[in-house]
């Protein structure tokens, strides 16, 4: 049933953006000069790795002129990247990722190789299920690049208090995962989508 939902919400959901997705890649491309998409390698169910799909938000080879992570300010985002990451709309491509069955709608986000590496024991248990979209962990840092602070300490933030937290909420999703509550948290991921881009808008 998980699956069945998977694959009709990210095709009614693809079908609903189809006018917006051309739109946003030109954007990307009058902006700056580089790919229109941002494809990286992660860590799927039972350690299978995929590429991820985004719509690239920074310029090209940002990963070699910086940290792995973006925190606010980071001087290698686009301006239209901004504007994306402002709105979570350079997350609309992973719904190829959901309808291929490489993620979920629902599950712990995925993580690259090296962070898996690190918690190993626990994407054990993690990784018993699809990788998602969104999931209490996704919900409780939404903020996340404005939590991280400092670019130049971002990493060393992210893996000693962030990211194990975010092990944490995933692996009480994992233990209590049910057709309902991902109901529920999609449901809660696109208000709180909506009430982030109200305030942002207001501002």
């Amino acid at each position: 049933m998980k699956r069945f939902l998977d694959i009709v919400l990210s095709a009614i959901g693809l079908l609903v953006l189809l006018p917006l997705l051309p739109f946003v890649a030109l954007l990307i491309k009058l902006d700056s000069r580089g790919p229109i998409f941002f494809l990286q390698e992660r860590i799927g169910k039972d350690f299978k790795s995929f590429l991820i799909y985004k719509f690239r938000t920074m310029t090209i080879d940002a990963d070699k002129k910086g940290a792995r992570l973006t925190a606010v300010g980071d001087k290698r985002v686009t301006n239209i990247g901004r504007v994306l990451r402002r709105f979570k709309i350079d997350e609309l491509p992973q719904l190829f990722n959901v309808l291929k069955g490489d993620m979920s709608f629902v599950g712990p986000r995925p993580e690259v190789t090296e962070y898996v590496r690190l918690f190993e024991t626990d994407y054990r248990k993690l990784l018993t299920i699809r990788p998602g979209i969104t999931d209490p962990a996704s919900l409780e840092y939404s903020n996340e690049e404005s939590i991280l602070g400092d670019p130049k300490v971002s990493e060393d933030v992210y893996i000693s208090k962030v990211l194990p937290e975010k092990i944490r909420l995933s692996s009480q999703y994992v233990d209590n995962h049910a057709l309902m509550t991902d109901l529920k948290l999609i449901l809660m991921t696109l208000l709180k989508a909506s009430h982030i881009q109200r305030n942002k808008t207001a501002a």
